[in-house]
């Protein structure tokens, strides 16, 4: 039987319980489990990094919502599982990724341990923040990159180029770049468009751009975004998963591309994609 990881999110008392009941569960059925409380921290991050997880885990399960589970994703790959299939549990919010309810959790489990699951790998990006020639902090993210502005500053200017050819200028609050999965994110609520997951490619969508004629773009996975800021571009942040956040200089490059990593987050046994989205984007 697999030895399972149990990640599940902090300080939460329904969270903590499901997972010891799990564990037992699992013991029961002679699995080995594993418990780990979830952190905000990026893998090996200076303001204490979070200890890897053990490198002989073969299942992961993710009790928490969306934002545990990116984060878990994050820790997954930084420990060098990503063959390691995924099971999310949703006990938060909107629950794109962590789509079994809590009464699914053992019956799918059930499945699971039977081999009976599909879990074909999801794309990641991978960006860089370069400055002056120099590579200071390379990210990996499941969901999005995001490049805006703080709540006081003015319009930033991002200067895009795809494979080396200029693109345009965005004078907008900021910038988008999103994985199939995160298209349902924060790219949704700036007019991007939703991307099947199974789908490779990288979406890129501004916010409130100041030209109508800006518009999202679909690039192929094997194409290279590279977007400069402009003089304007003061106060402004990188975010990773809107989780890991890097400060922002004017003449910064950041150059995202689909990353070597994926993960495998298993599907739903009881609902398929276009239920969960009917469901969660409640369109009757």
């Amino acid at each position: 039987m697999p030895k399972v990881i149990i990640i599940y999110k902090a300080h939460t008392p329904a969270a903590s319980e499901q997972a010891r009941a799990l564990a037992a569960w699992l013991e029961g059925r002679g699995s080995a489990a594993v418990l780990r409380e979830a952190r905000s921290g990026q893998p090996g991050a200076a303001n204490g990094p979070e200890p890897l997880l053990p490198s002989d885990g073969e299942l992961v399960v993710v009790l928490g919502g969306d934002g545990t589970m990116l984060g878990a994703v994050r820790l997954v790959v930084a420990s060098g599982l990503e063959a390691a299939p995924i099971l999310g549990v949703n006990l938060g919010g909107l629950g794109f990724l962590t789509a079994l309810a809590p009464e699914e959790m053992l019956p799918a489990m059930e499945m699971v341990l039977q081999g009976n699951y599909k879990a074909p790998p999801r794309l990641m990006l991978e960006g860089h923040l370069v400055r002056q020639g120099q590579v200071l902090a390379q990210v990996t993210a499941l969901n999005d990159l995001v490049i805006n502005k703080a709540a006081l500053a003015r319009i930033v200017e991002l200067k895009a180029a795809v494979n080396g050819s200029e693109l345009t200028t965005f004078l907008a609050d900021g910038l988008i770049i999103s994985s199939p999965t995160g298209s349902t994110a924060y790219n949704l609520s700036a007019g991007g468009p939703i991307c099947h997951p199974s789908l490779d490619c990288i979406v890129v969508a501004p916010i409130c751009s100041f030209a109508l004629s800006n518009r999202p773009l679909l690039l192929a996975p094997d194409m290279g975004l590279t977007v400069t800021l402009g003089s304007r571009a003061l106060e402004t942040t990188l975010t990773c998963d809107g989780q890991v956040g890097l400060e922002l200089h004017p003449g910064d490059q950041i150059l995202v591309r689909r990353s070597q990593h994926t993960v495998r987050l298993i599907q739903s046994p009881f609902r398929d994609y276009f239920e969960i989205l009917r469901t969660k984007l409640r369109w009757g």
